[in-house]
């Protein structure tokens, strides 16, 4: 097994402000199978427009599978919509038997969708929505989608993460908030964390087969991600003014979607995976320099906290992973 990759910038020539469509612009991706879950809003359609348009054959997980539909219709290129509840383990079975049944490979996966900072709610098992939706959902969707992927050349998977990371680890005690007053923006830090640390781990055990893995944070966006939270907190938090003009430091969802695209398609990113890639490029640690809106925070880089959470996420899964 080859050392893991870096967490150091590389000499990427796409940057803060590229759209999803100049990062994938000149790359062929004809007779390409990729899905993204969540691709019918803010920088999910913005994803799946850039990945279509390049040729591949994108397939969307769509809560509301009507609207995503809509949204799509016009978009250039193949686009299959099936339905997926990430919050539901049996929708979540549905809809891999559906992508399996169709597909016979899988190249790159970008599970994208998310919940962010909502008050508390739990599913069916009774765990914690965010952690529930962002994490274990996408847990049991890629163990599901691990043969398409396995039968893929060089297939890559992209977990779309946060900056939300920096608000602090995980608790493994306490992973569905039953013994702590719950807390909507630790919550979100928790399952932001899990996604990159779920990167992590999966990269180690996917290089062998050719199948890389990597965390994503796209940026500060306006989207419907924020649906949860009143104009007055994302005003005390800087995201607006108080004409409702966002931060300049915001990136349009072509921007936002940038990395996301840029992580499935660039040739840099060959034989390399694992890492927290932000702004087309991989991540910097952070240090004391760090402004609030970037860097990489050591304990998403923690192999043992990634291993221990992959455990955890199968015994509240039911999931073994498959060989």
């Amino acid at each position: 097994m080859t050392m893991p990759t870096q967490q150091t910038p590389i000499d990427s020539p796409f940057g803060y402000r590229s759209t999803a469509r100049e990062v994938v612009s000149g790359i062929d991706l004809s007779g390409k199978n990729v899905l993204v879950t969540g691709g019918y809003s803010g920088i999910g359609t913005e994803t799946v427009r850039a990945l279509a348009g390049a040729g591949a054959h994108v397939i969307v997980g769509a809560r509301r599978a009507q609207q995503a539909e809509a949204v799509l219709a016009e978009a250039e290129g193949a686009i299959t919509v099936l339905p997926l509840d990430l919050s539901d383990p049996a929708s979540i079975d549905t809809f891999a038997a559906g992508v399996s049944e169709k597909f016979g490979q899988l190249d790159i996966l970008i599970n994208n969708a998310a919940v962010m900072a909502n008050p508390l709610t739990r599913d069916a098992r009774g765990y914690e929505s965010q952690f529930a939706t962002n994490h274990l959902g996408h847990f049991q969707l890629t163990a599901r989608l691990w043969p398409l992927l396995l039968a893929a050349d060089k297939a890559r998977v992209v977990c779309v993460s946060s900056i939300g990371h920096r608000l602090n680890a995980l608790d493994l005690d306490d992973l569905n908030w039953e013994r702590r007053e719950y807390e909507k923006w630790p919550a979100y830090g928790a399952a932001k964390s899990a996604n990159a640390l779920f990167a992590l781990h999966l990269d180690k055990m996917g290089e062998p087969h050719k199948v890389r893995a990597f965390a994503v944070h796209p940026g500060g966006i306006a989207t419907p991600l924020q649906r949860h939270l009143t104009m007055d907190e994302q005003k005390a938090m800087g995201w607006y003014d108080d004409e409702g003009n966002t931060h300049e430091a915001f990136k349009s969802t072509e921007e936002g979607a940038s990395t996301s695209v840029w992580v499935a398609v660039s040739p840099l990113l060959e034989g390399i995976g694992g890492v927290y890639c932000e702004n087309c490029n991989i991540g910097a640690v952070a240090d004391d320099d760090t402004p609030a809106g970037a860097g990489v925070y050591p304990h998403i880089r923690d192999e043992e906290l990634a291993n221990e959470l992959w455990l955890k996420s199968q015994k509240l899964t039911g999931i073994s992973w498959p060989a």
